[in-house]
């Protein structure tokens, strides 16, 4: 799944070298947080979130084949 997001995320930004994906993982649950350039945050959002919604749908459903909850967020600073 990890390789997946990289793969579509590095085609849909801008500055893909500044891209970071932090994955924690707890039983049945992953979480992807996502750090990018403010300019890119946008064009991964899409219009009316559409786009996030999208990326969400597929590793959710990527997930569930596997018994897990997969969840994906975009955070603005490292944890």
């Amino acid at each position: 799944m990890e390789r997946f997001l990289d793969y579509v995320l590095r085609h849909l930004i801008e500055y893909p070298a500044e891209m970071v994906i932090l994955k924690e993982e707890a039983p049945k649950r992953i979480v992807f947080k996502l750090q990018l350039a403010k300019s890119d945050v946008g064009k991964v959002v899409g219009k009316g979130g559409s786009t996030i919604q999208a990326l969400r749908n597929l590793l959710a459903a990527a997930g569930a084949k596997r018994g897990e909850k997969v969840f994906l967020d975009i955070v603005e600073e490292a944890p």
